[in-house]
């Protein structure tokens, strides 16, 4: 009886013993501290139903702690046209993947799509590789180029650490740098051969010119965008295009999200930047839409050559400006600047701005705006009197300034430096309910010096402003009120309507309204 009793102790006490020490020799689940080789994964360009190469992700365990990853998959699941192998298995979903201390795993990725499936990116096939879920989920995302597109991206280096460059400079003097990378020799002609789709900041360098041929579509992921330096040069040569949606001649730049469900969305995208010193940039039948600020220009300060000059184009559905310039020499006609979340055309810090049958138009719907369509300054109301600069011209012929605020026009001057502006034979939304600006000089619609033959009210009979479709219809209030000696210089309207006699306000002449 005794040795059965010291049998029964022996055996209790080992099974404590080993139910304490068990957790040794266990693995515990991942909580979200995986490090990867790589955060994006990019496949090289495929056809409809050709397969990709073999591409590879490293996952690390840089923890002292035996772990298991609870879960590897992919986000669209067994749908997904990405195929994954996970040390040595094939398929698109893995359960309990042990990953020894200071270890790693490799999961090779391949896809084969087929692009005749509607509901796919006709541009980009993307997916992401999830690891466990809830509150520890990580993932890394991949991209795949179904059509046949140029992919420009910075590099990254053997340790992981992706290429970038300097983009301006903090009010101490230090770099604000961003990913990014110098366009090569080979990269300065933008064809129509291929889309263009741009990871980061493409930058043209100092003395080399980057050239894009019409009928060029260029595409920016997020906080991605085109950066031209002093000295650098942008040339868009885009054409009338006789199909009036594909626009098969015009340029086009805007995010990388083509679903429909994005087509209006802002802020997709940076924007382009036109640096200090860099002068004559033309920009001819082009589309600039859903970034941040759709064009930044900096002047050089000395104003002797224009730093843009730009025609036929349309900016529009940017989140901030359409078009910033600061202390900039712009030459502008048959320009379209629609719907931004803040002034769809600011003028800044003076300069020296011709703008000959444009439209400006801001009816902003996806917030509130306070800023008028069209602001001028010249100093930086924040530094004070001080921080001015000449606004040497800021001439607006035949033009019309609107939107869906009550007054769309707002001039700031410090009265020190100089503010010359013009306004013939212009529309000018400006009701001034509150009569806040009827003691200002700035706005004495009677100084025929600053406005010569302008209305201040009147329909207009947009097409579409809630698709910044603004083209006018037949009712409009401004038909046949150009000055034809500004018309005379510029015949033809964005669309490539004759308008030698009798011209419209604005870029447009007016049109039959399509039936819907």
């Amino acid at each position: 009886m005794r040795i059965k009793l010291h049998l029964v102790f022996f055996l209790t006490a080992l099974l404590l013993w080993c139910s304490s020490c068990r957790k040794d020799f266990e693995y515990a689940p991942s909580a979200g501290n995986l490090s990867f080789s790589k955060d994006t994964v990019y496949l090289d360009t495929v056809f409809s139903n050709i397969g990709s190469s073999t591409y590879t992700l490293k996952v690390y365990n840089t923890t002292r702690d035996d772990i298991v990853i609870p879960s590897i998959g992919l986000q669209n699941g067994i749908t997904s046209s990405y195929r994954l192998n996970v040390d040595g298995a094939a398929g698109k979903t893995f359960q309990d993947i042990p990953l020894n201390a200071l270890d790693s795993l490799f999961i090779f990725i391949e896809t084969t799509v087929d692009i005749t499936d509607n509901d796919l990116n006709m541009l980009l096939y993307t997916d992401a590789i999830q690891f466990d879920n809830d509150i520890n989920m990580q993932e890394v995302q991949l991209v795949t180029l179904v059509k046949d597109a140029i992919f420009l991206f910075p590099e990254t280096d053997a340790n992981g650490e992706t290429e970038k460059i300097t983009l301006d400079f903090d009010e101490d003097g230090n770099p604000i740098q961003v990913e990014g990378f110098n366009l090569d020799d080979n990269q300065l002609n933008f064809t129509n051969e291929k889309p263009y789709v741009i990871y980061g900041f493409a930058v043209v360098p100092e003395e080399k010119e980057l050239v894009i041929d019409p009928g060029a579509r260029i595409h920016f992921h997020k906080d991605s965008g085109l950066l031209v330096k002093e000295g650098g040069t942008i040339s868009i040569n885009g054409a009338l295009s006789a199909d009036k949606e594909l626009l098969e001649n015009e340029v086009v730049f805007e995010g990388d999200r083509l679903e429909p469900s994005f087509s209006d969305i802002p802020g997709q995208w940076s924007g382009i930047w036109i640096a200090a010193g860099s002068t004559a940039n033309k920009i001819s039948y082009t589309t600039i839409k859903n970034g941040t600020v759709g064009l930044f220009i900096e002047g050089d300060g000395t104003l002797a050559t224009p730093t843009l000059t730009m025609d036929n184009s349309q900016i529009y559905n940017n989140s901030s400006h359409n078009i910033w310039a600061e202390t900039a020499f712009v030459q502008a006609a048959n320009l379209v600047l629609g719907s931004s979340g803040s002034s769809s055309l600011y003028c800044s810090l003076g300069g020296d701005y011709s703008f000959t049958h444009s439209t400006i138009a801001n009816y902003w719907s996806n917030g509130f705006r306070i800023d008028a369509a069209l602001e001028i300054d010249n100093f930086i109301p924040s530094l004070g009197n001080n921080s001015g600069a000449d606004l040497t011209r800021a001439d607006f012929k035949n033009c019309i300034i609107s939107g869906n605020g009550s007054t769309e026009l707002a001039l700031t001057s410090n009265g020190e430096d100089d503010f010359n502006y013009s306004f013939t034979n212009c529309y000018i939304k400006f009701n001034d309910i509150a009569n806040q600006f009827q003691n200002n000089p700035l706005y004495d619609f009677e100084n025929n010096s600053n406005y010569d033959t302008v209305i201040l009210a009147g329909e207009l009979d947009y097409f579409g402003t809630n698709t910044n479709d603004f083209r006018i219809g037949l009712e409009a209030e401004v038909i046949d009120l150009g000055n034809p000696l500004f018309s005379a210089e510029i015949p033809l309207d964005i669309l490539g309507t004759n308008r030698t006699s009798n011209p419209d306000l604005g870029a447009y002449q007016a049109s039959i309204k399509e039936q819907d």
